[in-house]
């Protein structure tokens, strides 16, 4: 499946089908995903993906990775590998289940290559996911889990909540992303702040150690690319001190630069914006990051792959890994193909 077919036929028809609601076609598509319970030979022929890294610990069969917030619940854990993608993040899931913010809360802007989106962290709550992976079992390859704030949970009592979502998924995860930087639940940014990142981070720290059966489970952070310079030299100052084994740099941002014509019309829907947009940003956040922690400091890169080149611009920058989401959404399975095809070999 090439990405012009996609693009030209395939999202055009899901999307009349769907009453042009990007939140029906993403459902739709994630439940008839979760129905592929094995790999299909003729799927491991054309996308399967054979470019082994090691990052943080932890072997991964490729460097392409699916994003947190397309798959939240797990559901179709089974079916990404069988789309080429080398490891799978799920959630952002919160320790309560909770609706997420009304709708309509999705918005595509296919000119602009990009996603506006104010979910809210909209998911069953991490027993549910728990519950999901102990029947069904984890997929062929690395399992992440992003974690956040219940919205119903006062910001003084954050890390607890955190903390509870994390023993609960303890046992499922390859790393777990701390998730402290999506603009769609109220003061979560906050908890970039020195001294509320520092506790945090203190707190899962020791509640992984206490878990840990061997070598404690990765812990990694995913931080906003609207962070001044200072702000995320400080954050990455508390990364170090607490044993933080990566970062995801970036999720979405809050900046409406790049967006023309129609597309910055339906822009002005509050959200986060994800995308070709975001692209430059989120490989200087990237490039800071490697140059700041001297290449020590493992780093996801997220933000704008729409190609090939944007992916190995984005390792060029100084990332180990990437994740797709955006692009995935806007150009189907045929740009994991793409993207694997034009990292094999990158070292």
């Amino acid at each position: 499946m090439t990405g012009v077919l996609f693009e030209k036929l395939i999202r055009p028809v899901m999307y009349r089908l769907s009453a042009d609601d990007p939140e029906v076609v993403h459902e739709r598509t994630v439940r008839a995903l979760g129905l592929l319970r094995s790999t299909p030979a003729v799927l491991r022929r054309r996308f399967a993906a054979d470019d082994p890294a090691t990052v943080f610990g932890v072997r991964f069969p490729n460097r392409v990775g699916l994003a947190a917030g397309m798959d939240k619940d797990g559901r179709a854990l089974h079916a990404w590998p069988a789309l080429g993608f080398g490891f799978v993040e799920v959630g952002t899931v919160t320790r309560l289940a909770q609706p997420g913010n009304p709708k309509p809360r999705l918005f595509t802007l296919a000119e602009s290559g990009a996603i506006v989106n104010r979910m809210g962290f909209n998911n069953a709550g991490a027993e549910a996911l728990a519950a999901r992976l102990a029947a069904s079992g984890k997929p062929p390859v690395p399992l992440g889990v992003s974690i956040g704030k219940s919205k119903v949970v006062p910001l003084e009592d954050a890390v607890e909540d955190y903390c509870s979502s994390l023993r609960t998924l303890y046992e499922y995860a390859d790393y777990f992303a701390v998730n402290v930087s999506s603009p769609n639940t109220p003061n979560l940014r906050a908890l970039q702040d020195k001294s509320a990142l520092a506790e945090l981070l203190s707190e899962l720290r020791a509640a992984s150690a206490s878990l840990a059966k061997g070598t404690p489970t990765p812990l990694l952070v995913k931080v906003a690319p609207d962070l001044t310079d200072s702000a995320l030299g400080e954050l990455l100052e508390v990364c170090a001190a607490h044993g933080v084994a990566g970062l995801i740099a970036t999720n979405t941002t809050l900046s409406r630069e790049g967006l023309t014509g129609r597309d910055a019309v339906v822009g002005k829907e509050t959200g986060g914006l994800s995308g070709r947009p975001l692209a430059a940003r989120a490989r200087e956040v990237v490039r800071f990051v490697h140059k700041h922690t001297e290449g020590r400091l493992p780093i996801i890169g997220v933000g704008g792959i729409l190609g090939g080149s944007d992916a190995r611009e984005m390792l060029d920058a100084g990332a180990s890994l990437v994740q797709l989401y955006t692009g995935f959404a806007l150009k189907g399975p045929g740009l994991v193909r793409e993207v694997n095809r034009s990292l094999a070999g990158w070292r």
